[in-house]
């Protein structure tokens, strides 16, 4: 088999388009939660803790040269190192929420699941022949 055809039976698979799928649906999702974190959440967040805003939170790890105002977005673009934490506490806080989202997703659908396993099945029909069977033994047990 050549290269190219074994790459072609690779890429046709079913599991090799569903992974795409979801790895395109994953990035939308993941925008989603960044836009209800970052827009939603972290505002009511700031609020409830004295209007803390965790995205201008950092500390500075080297020497500010003169003019260059303290604030996040300034200090990078001048080149000064900085640890900012506040970043990263906003994108642990994107990964809480959607881990708790997924989990009540699975949770939902797994309930789903055992619902419709708990549900009996219809009883079958009884086929004909078994049918006409017991017309017959009833009609001989009649005197």
């Amino acid at each position: 088999m050549s290269i190219l055809s074994e790459f072609k039976e690779f890429a046709v698979k079913g599991n090799v388009v569903d992974l795409a799928v979801g790895v395109i649906i994953g990035a939308a999702f993941g925008k989603i939660v960044d836009s209800l974190v970052a827009d939603i959440i972290m505002p009511l967040v700031g609020m409830v803790f004295g209007k803390l805003d965790f995205s201008n939170l950092y500390v500075i790890l080297g020497a500010v040269p003169p003019g260059v105002t303290n604030t996040l977005a300034e200090l990078k673009k001048a080149g000064v190192p900085v640890l900012a934490y506040g970043n990263f506490i906003t994108i642990a806080v994107n990964f809480v929420i959607l881990a708790f989202i997924i989990f009540m997703m699975v949770k939902q659908i797994n309930k789903l699941r055992k619902t419709e396993e708990a549900a009996p099945a219809a009883p079958a029909a009884t086929p004909e022949d078994i049918t006409l069977l017991r017309e017959i033994r009833d009609s001989l047990k009649r005197p």
